[in-house]
């Protein structure tokens, strides 16, 4: 039990399959953009493409360092991740 699923052409030119089991499938629920403003696909996923930048409000907090450094960033559009 296998479906197709219309894909996005940068994922299909990164080798996404468009054939997926069944089991992998969920319904989509759209975001709420009055609760996640300006979400964009590139800002959830990597597609190895340079040149979008965000802008940082300030960073909140940071644990760990080097390679396994993580921030806590407020973004200029409100998010905080």
């Amino acid at each position: 039990n296998s479906f197709r699923v219309d894909l996005p052409a940068r994922l299909l030119r990164r080798g996404v399959h468009p054939v997926f089991h069944s089991s992998l499938l969920r319904v989509h629920v759209a975001n709420d953009d009055r609760l996640f403003p300006g979400r964009a696909e590139t800002q959830v996923a990597d597609f190895g493409e340079d040149g979008a930048e965000w802008a940082v409000e300030r960073v909140l907090s940071h644990k760990g360092k080097g390679l396994a450094a993580v921030f806590e960033i407020k973004w200029k559009a409100g998010d905080i991740t």
